[in-house]
This record gives structure tokens, C-alpha cells and sequence, in this order.
């Protein structure tokens, strides 16, 4: 059954014509929030938020290419999820922050100074190469285990020794000390 036929057919309330497209795309879907997201749970995660939002979406659906429609919808989603991750990491370290400022009883001075280390700090990590920027995230400001780290991304401990290893590598060659003073 082509798409516009089982398109028309979600439209008139078949459930099975849509659960037909899910099957059809699924696969799709995940490969291109996959390739946003680089974690499988979340990657399922949103893959079915996707297809929730193709549900919702289909009556604004203008027949241009069903494939290329749902790709668009896909990327845009994951981008959104890489988003709200991203402010998720930054309300924590804001969060360690706020713990690492103390009473409001402590000089304006060691508030300016911790805020500016922060921003440095913050500033220096957006260097890394993002596929170590979240274990070196995750180990040092985060303060996971190895094995909390491993369990959220959905890969062996041993590959988390290696990219921080290799983090810490990258971070020797590419900073000097004089970078946070």
C-alpha cells in the first residue's frame, strides 16, 4: 500500500494504517534522532515522540514527500531533546554552583571570582570534542561513576575508561595551565 493511501486512511481513523507506517518508518526514524542524539535510550525515547507528533500533525500533512516530511520532524525533535539536555547540564551546574557559593554572608568578591571560574570553566569545556565533552561532564562536574556514566549512555565501562583517557589526553595537549588563571 503506497503512503498516501494509508495516509488518507489514518486521516478517516484506521489506527492499523498508521501502525503500518510506524512499521514502515520506525527504522528511519531512529537512525536520524540516533545520529542527533548519540544515545540509544533517548534515541527511543524521541523516536516515539516523533511519531506521536506525525499522529498529530498528519491533517497539515500537503502530500510533498512523506519520507523527507517525517525526516524533517525527526531532526527538528532530536535537535529540540540536544537542547533541553544541554540546559539540563547547565541548571546543574548552575545548581553546584550555588552549593559551591555558600552563605550569602560570603564577599561580593569570592561570588565574582567563583562566577567568572564558572564561565571559564564552561567556555573551556565547549572546546572539547563533543564526544568527550560528556564524560569529562559527566566525571568531573556531574561527579558520576564510571559505571553510572556507562549505564546512561548505554555502552561498556571499558568504553568509558577509554574516552576519558582519551579526554584527558586531548585536554593535555590542547590547554595549558595559564588557560584557567
Amino acid at each position: 500500500m503506497s503512503d498516501t493511501v494509508l495516509i488518507e486512511k489514518v486521516l478517516e481513523g484506521n489506527d492499523h494504517a498508521f501502525r503500518l507506517l510506524v512499521e514502515k518508518y520506525r527504522n528511519d526514524v531512529f537512525r536520524t534522532v540516533f545520529a542527533v542524539l548519540r544515545d540509544q535510550k533517548e534515541a527511543e525515547d524521541a523516536a516515539q515522540e516523533v511519531f506521536m507528533k506525525v499522529y498529530t500533525s498528519l491533517s497539515h500533512y500537503e502530500n510533498q514527500g512523506f519520507k523527507t516530511w517525517i525526516t524533517r520532524i525527526a531532526v527538528n525533535h532530536a535537535i529540540d531533546v540536544k537542547r533541553k539536555q544541554a540546559r539540563r547540564r547547565e541548571d546543574v551546574v548552575d545548581a553546584l554552583d550555588q552549593q559551591a557559593l555558600g552563605s550569602p554572608k560570603d564577599s561580593v568578591e569570592k561570588v565574582v571570582i567563583a562566577e567568572d571560574q564558572r564561565r571559564l570553566v564552561q567556555k573551556k569545556l565547549n572546546e572539547v570534542p563533543e564526544n568527550y565533552r560528556e564524560v569529562i561532564y559527566g566525571f568531573y562536574i556531574a561527579e558520576k561513576s564510571y559505571q553510572q556514566m556507562a549505564k546512561e549512555q548505554n555502552v561498556q565501562v571499558k568504553t568509558i575508561e577509554t574516552k576519558l583517557y582519551r579526554a584527558r589526553n586531548w585536554m593535555k595537549r590542547n590547554w595549558k595551565e595559564d588557560d584557567f588563571s
